[in-house]
């Protein structure tokens, strides 16, 4: 059956990466139900939609849709699931609103973030869909270099805005900064060595590595979002200060 959809061995990564995001999502539901304030209602929202992305983008590769050949100018063919980088360009955005939400990041630092973010996602989308080797690497340079800003800025930039928080607030954003900085930083790498890169990795073991990211990124991320004091226990989980609305 899954060699016949077009996803053989790696299947069943996929099927488990889609299980594991609707459990995660089903489970944020069940959280959230009763959630009367508007501020928590926010942040339960934002990391529902991230698994049902994510969990939508999984269901559709492990059906074999959002899965393409890539045929190199010398010759070898790669098999691409693009509907990964469609995840990306739609839950990325959502995981760092939500975790520029909780820093009380103005909406023209989230604006930037969100904005260098999309760049990184499109240019990775583009080195993965090239046919020139010395494109494809040059594109993934360039999305990696955007992935450092990103980085930066949610350190630096977001990280302030954080600093005016309260201790429990300040306490959940460096677990969830950090879960990203480990995360997001093995993404390029993973990129690198697998079939899309040098090949030093299989489609089957590459499919395992991008699924417990995406889990650890996604779920894990919401898991300690939602669970944190500053969300359900009534702390500060700022949405943008006024003086930060009069900065913009």
């Amino acid at each position: 059956m899954q060699a016949s959809l077009g996803v053989e061995g790696e299947g069943i990564w996929l099927a488990l990466g889609t299980v594991g995001m609707l459990l995660g999502m089903l489970y944020f539901m069940s959280k959230g139900w009763d959630v009367e304030d508007p501020e928590e209602e926010e942040f339960y929202v934002i990391t529902i939609l991230i698994a049902g992305i994510a969990a939508a983008s999984y269901l559709s590769m492990f059906f074999g849709f959002g899965l393409t050949e890539v045929e190199l100018v010398n010759g070898r063919v790669i098999d691409v699931y693009w509907a990964r980088y469609a995840d990306w360009l739609f839950t990325t955005p959502l995981l760092l609103l939500d975790i520029g939400l909780l820093a009380g990041a103005s909406n023209r630092d989230l604006a930037t973030l969100i904005t260098i973010d999309a760049f990184m996602i499109v240019t990775g989308l583009a080195a993965t869909l090239m046919k020139v080797p010395v494109a494809r690497f040059a594109f993934w340079t360039i999305s990696t270099i955007a992935m450092l800003f990103v980085l930066y800025y949610l350190v630096v930039t977001v990280g302030e805005a954080a600093s005016a928080a309260d201790e429990d607030t300040q306490s959940t954003f460096r677990v969830l900064r950090n879960l990203i900085l480990v995360a997001w930083a093995v993404y390029p790498v993973a990129w690198l060595v697998g079939t899309e890169g040098l090949g030093l990795l299989s489609l089957y073991g590459e499919t395992l590595l991008f699924m417990i990211l995406d889990l650890s990124a996604k779920i894990g991320f919401g898991f300690i979002l939602l669970r944190s004091r500053a969300i359900v226990g009534g702390g500060s989980a700022p949405t943008p200060s006024a003086d930060a609305e009069a900065a913009d």
